[in-house]
């Protein structure tokens, strides 16, 4: 299945329109790498997503082609957020604020 519909369907990302967006943007990676819209995924495959602030990594669990809302939870599984690691330019501008 394709990388964004899959963000799609598991409701990781609202519109499938979206995903494809911020996979253009390079801020989903699969199994570390950077991921376009079209990289196809697997079961077992890690998926890192930046959201703002946050990076949050799943795992597929299982690729269904349509998901109810109360199922598509269960299509992942969280490893972790992490805080997204700031520059130092962007640090010393924090800092002295």
């Amino acid at each position: 299945m394709r990388l964004d519909k899959f963000l799609k369907v598991s409701r990781l990302i609202k519109r499938r329109t979206l995903a494809k967006d911020v996979c253009d943007q390079g801020r989903v990676e699969i199994n570390e790498r950077t991921a376009k819209a079209s990289s196809n995924i697997k079961v077992g495959d890690s998926i890192s997503i930046r959201f703002g602030q946050k990076i949050v990594t799943v795992k597929v669990e299982e690729i269904k082609e349509n998901a109810r809302k109360d199922e598509a939870a269960s299509l992942y599984t969280v490893i972790g957020e992490v805080p997204v690691p700031r520059d130092e330019k962007e640090e010393d501008e924090y800092l002295r604020a």
